[in-house]
């Protein structure tokens, strides 16, 4: 009798909580740079769910650990609605490279949904001597380890499209390690590293106005805004065949109402045009509705984290 008048007594809490929500400005943690590819979506996203939620989402990037520093203070954060995780692939790909994470990317979060999934595109400095993909290949496998290549990281998106080009390509790169997609990619504009495979998002504007130069991109259409890179397979190497996907998480424990407020507020966000054409402009397009949502997050990831566990076993990276 006693907890169940207790429990009467919260539940008047618990609705005034859910519909107060949110009634200050929600963090959203990015774990990577500034300037980087991850960045950008959250910043577009952000701005979009903002004017829905009548609060502003504040980016917060914490850098670290290929992105579990940030990815664990949000899973040890309040679980309250206002932290909030955008993360990449690497929420499936974390628990194959590091023998001791300290958060569980499924258990420990709740699934707000998917937003995007976004090709990868390798790049390479203004000035690299190769015209296309397949003389890239060659000099790569007639220079060695001469060649450079940027690498943001255990567990990234530009490793694990690193891997798979050296994999499927039979080549050798000497990677150059950075903090960030943002500082990688400036280097290749400015021709301090050779070669680099980053998120559409990242390189698109300097593909466009020649800054840099672009291979191949691995969706398997050419996009809109990048008409003259060839697709993976278009440039002769069909294997090569990666994507990178974002997603939204609160830490678990967050209330279903304030879930179900930001997943609400996602799937408006998605559907707006501003963001339609930000995101357009960065060869990128947003999810599904139907995508968008708790649910069909949490099988997506399941079924991300078994797949990539099978490919970073095959390439013989141990945890670490």
């Amino acid at each position: 009798m006693r907890s169940l008048i207790l429990l009467l007594l919260l539940f008047p809490c618990a609705t005034a909580f859910a519909q107060d929500y949110p009634s200050r400005p929600i963090t959203m943690i990015v774990p990577f740079s500034a300037g980087g590819p991850g960045d950008v979506i959250a910043r577009i996203l952000g701005s979009a769910m903002s004017a829905t939620l009548k609060e502003s989402i504040v980016i917060e990037n914490v850098v670290g650990a290929g992105g579990t520093l940030g990815t664990n203070r949000v899973a040890k954060a309040a679980p309250d609605g206002y932290t909030l995780l955008l993360m990449h692939v690497g929420q499936a790909t974390a628990p194959s490279l590091y023998a001791k994470l300290p958060f569980d990317p499924v258990g420990d979060f709740a699934m707000i949904g998917l937003i995007t999934d976004v090709p990868m595109i390798l790049v390479a400095r203004p000035n690299f001597p190769a015209k296309d993909l397949k003389e890239l290949v060659g000099r790569i496998r007639s220079d060695g380890d001469k060649i450079t290549f940027g690498n943001v990281g255990l567990g990234s998106a530009s490793q694990l499209c690193g891997l798979m080009f050296m994999s499927t390509t039979d080549t050798k790169l000497t990677s150059v390690y950075y903090k960030g997609g943002g500082p990688a990619l400036n280097d290749v504009i400015a021709g301090h590293i050779d070669v680099y495979c980053d998120p559409a998002t990242g390189p698109t504007p300097y593909i466009q106005s020649g800054t840099i130069k672009g291979y191949a991109i691995t969706s398997k259409k050419r996009v809109a805004t990048l008409p003259d890179v060839p697709t993976s397979a278009e440039a002769g190497i069909p294997a090569f065949d990666v994507t990178t996907w974002y997603g939204l998480y609160a830490p678990r424990g967050t209330p279903k109402s304030v879930v179900d407020t930001l997943v609400s507020a996602l799937q408006t966000a998605l559907k707006d045009p501003p963001l339609v054409s930000r995101f357009a402009e960065l060869s990128m397009t947003p999810v599904e509705a139907e995508r968008a949502t708790p649910e069909a997050h949490e099988a997506f990831l399941k079924a991300e984290i078994a797949k990539w566990a099978r490919i970073i076993k095959a390439a013989g990276i141990e945890p670490q």
